[in-house]
């Protein structure tokens, strides 16, 4: 009998964790590395994850988990900033008729179904522990992790995020940029009166709204102009979200009277990154947030990258070569897809920041049906 293709995965994230049970699952030996000794298992507030993204989890085999962990929404209400509701707006079913529309739920528990399905695909884990790519050649690549260990592998999959040093490591100059826009978000108890996912554009910041992720439980964010980091200590998250919520209207003066640990608040700048050209260099390939992000205007972001893990798992279990044609293969299928969501989810932003009243409704139509076709 071979010995299985030997892999190792740079990231535990949403991108690292699918790869990783997808590539175990099919008999190659996979070794995943996270540079965070508690692999992110309490970091966020909440994700919603739309058809396109319940699909993959699905083929990984989380999906009973995930429907039982969030809650289900079909529908987007449109309000003013002081809460009158003035559309609903049915979204279209990205995963297919018979998966909901989409699923809010707190991201600790999306990373633990992750985590608790990576480990049960009998991949080596090894939290804690990050990797320097040393040299590779036509048929594999050399790693020293940070214990000083050197080992050798066939392939090495970087999913390590947004500031990815494999991205680095293997000469793609590619960097994020800030698209001048942050978001605060915040898991609060859920108002009774809150049933489906509600959003206003525009009023005293640029985007509010908030997405129930359980029966008790919803997220809650708001969009503003980034600020200079050293100017918003930790410290003082609570008090300058409450600031900007309590501008709003119906429902969002309970949500505000919640918000009060800084530590339970999460600000995050929007970026925008699209590699073009190719996403691998000989022996190793970046997916997710290494390759590609985009501002969660359409709340796209997770689902890109379980697809890119779902297509990039595909080609490499096909019985081809591992080449370059290969590795240029799974660029030139996602690229479109990818790039469609990223412009699509940047234009939403710079409408809202430059005033202008764009067809946002239209917009998101149109990626979703784009994302109805499989990836």
């Amino acid at each position: 009998m071979a010995t299985p293709s030997r892999v190792l995965v740079i990231g535990g994230g949403t991108a690292g964790n699918a790869v990783t049970v997808l590539l175990s699952r099919a008999g190659l030996a996979v070794h995943l590395i996270e540079a965070e000794p508690d692999w992110n298992a309490t970091t966020g507030s909440g994700i919603t994850l739309q058809g396109n993204a319940l699909r993959v989890l699905r083929e990984l085999g989380v999906w009973e988990q995930v429907e039982a962990s969030g809650c289900p929404c079909g529908e987007l209400g449109i309000t003013t900033p002081d809460g009158t509701l003035v559309a609903v707006d049915q979204d279209l079913h990205t995963g297919g008729e018979d998966l909901p529309v989409a699923v809010g739920m707190q991201r600790p528990k999306l990373q633990q179904i992750l985590i608790d399905a990576v480990r049960a695909s009998g991949a080596t884990v090894r939290p804690g522990t990050t990797a320097e790519i040393l040299d590779q050649d036509a048929h594999g690549v050399t790693v020293r992790l940070s214990d000083g260990t050197e080992d050798r592998y066939d392939l090495v999959i970087g999913a390590d995020g947004l500031s990815s040093a494999t991205r680095a490591a293997i000469g793609i100059p590619d960097l994020p940029r800030p698209t001048g826009m942050a978001i605060w978000r915040v898991g609060t108890p859920r108002p009774a009166s809150v049933t489906r996912n509600d959003l206003t554009y525009g009023g005293p910041s640029y985007i509010a709204g908030y997405c129930p992720t359980g029966p008790d439980t919803i997220y809650a964010y708001v969009v503003e102009d980034s600020r200079a980091r050293a100017a918003t200590p930790p410290e003082s998250y609570a008090d300058e979200m409450r600031t900007l919520t309590g501008r709003y209207g119906g429902v969002w003066p309970e949500i505000t009277s919640h918000i009060t640990d800084p530590a339970k608040v999460n600000y995050t700048w929007f970026h925008r990154l699209l590699v073009e050209g190719s996403w691998h260099r000989g022996r190793v390939v970046l997916i997710g947030d290494a390759a590609h992000c985009c501002p969660p205007t359409l709340a796209q972001g997770a689902a890109m990258s379980l697809e890119d893990a779902q297509v990039l798992a595909e080609l490499l279990t096909s019985g081809r070569d591992w080449d370059d044609k290969l590795f240029q293969s799974y660029y030139e299928r996602r690229i479109p897809r990818v790039r469609a969501v990223v412009d699509a989810s940047v234009q939403i932003g710079e409408w809202q920041q430059d005033g202008v009243r764009g067809d946002v409704e239209e917009l998101r139509h149109r990626t979703s049906d784009l994302l109805r076709e499989l990836p």
